[in-house]
């Protein structure tokens, strides 16, 4: 199925046109590694922090939060905890982010790229210098999560955080990545979605509670419609580099539909939450931003429209945690 769709995918689209200004489409297969290294700007740092995926972790925290005051009763706060999980989620995103570049690089994936050039693989910076910085950022995620254990005494938590760092890591970093083997959509479902929200829920009240879990799974899926379209936009050069993302496995088509699963069924959990909380009922309010993303991912035939899609998507996560937490939290 993926090799019938390959043509029809926007990656396809410009590879075959040649104009998305990488030599990997114009003078056949690109040499492995990373580019002769440049120097790096104050923007190709925040490029490389990957700006626009940040929205995933600052989501999970709000709701769960939200989750976190209907447990605690009203006007009962943690603020310090929640910014503290906050500071947790956005130092692994971008850890994440950097980590992700600093591997594609090294192994050569990005070679074949059709979208802007990595810090990595671009040579825009030295490997060994993305790296540290990824390392960096996964050690100041590390400790805050520790702070949070000292405040809650819940020590079982700094398993929970072992294995974050770990699977951020392996996503694709190791011999054997896993984002390599098509299951990416589980590692960002698990820790973007459940550990995100309902992690905040607990380290706030001890507790996990219907509205965290359920909450947990919303976002989860969100931020499986967030990779699933950015790998949708990248099948062809994945397919090239040997990178069988679940958007390379099961295909340009089959791929589009799963994400508008993705992105959609959170709207059923809302649905269930405003029967109990009537705030709820302007979380449908995001459906202004994720109906668009939906039909623009359908109906793309450049990568462009696709990062497009993308970033709506984003956006729409961030409304979603924001508008279900507040229903939540009054």
């Amino acid at each position: 199925m993926a090799g019938a769709d390959a043509s029809g995918t926007a990656g396809g689209a410009v590879g075959r046109s040649g104009k998305s200004g990488h030599p990997a489409y114009k003078s056949g297969p690109p040499r492995k590694g990373p580019a002769r290294v440049k120097p790096a700007t104050a923007s190709d740092w925040v490029s490389g922090a990957r700006l626009r995926t940040l929205p995933l972790a600052i989501a999970p925290v709000l709701l769960g939060t939200g989750a976190a005051i209907v447990a605690s009763g009203p006007g009962v706060y943690h603020p310090v905890r929640a910014s503290l999980a906050l500071a947790v989620a956005l130092f692994l995103q971008i850890g994440v982010n950097y980590a992700n570049d600093y591997s594609d690089g090294i192994r050569g994936t990005d070679a074949f790229r059709v979208g802007p050039a990595r810090l990595t693989g671009g040579g825009v910076a030295n490997p060994r210098t993305v790296l540290r910085v990824a390392l960096t950022f996964f050690s100041l995620a590390a400790v805050a999560g520790i702070t949070l254990v000292i405040l809650t005494q819940h020590w079982w938590l700094m398993i929970v955080g072992v294995v974050a760092l770990a699977a951020a890591w392996f996503y694709t970093g190791g011999k054997k990545p896993y984002g390599y083997l098509g299951l990416g959509e589980v590692f960002v479902f698990v820790f973007f979605g459940l550990v995100a929200t309902a992690g905040t829920t607990y380290v706030q009240v001890g507790d996990f509670t219907t509205e965290s879990v359920l909450g947990g799974i919303a976002m989860g899926l969100i931020a499986c419609a967030v990779l699933m379209v950015n790998n949708l936009r990248d099948i062809v050069p994945d397919k090239a580099a040997g990178k069988r993302t679940l958007a390379v496995r099961v295909g340009s088509t089959a791929s589009r539909v799963v994400f508008c699963i993705f992105l959609l069924l959170p709207f059923v959990i809302a649905g269930l939450f405003s029967l109990v909380y009537p705030l709820g009922i302007f979380t449908f309010f995001v459906l202004l931003l994720a109906l668009p993303a939906c039909l623009i991912t359908i109906t793309a035939t450049s990568a462009k429209e696709l990062i497009l899609a993308l970033k709506l998507t984003s956006l729409a996560a961030l409304a979603y945690g924001l508008l279900l937490g507040l229903a939540f939290a009054f």
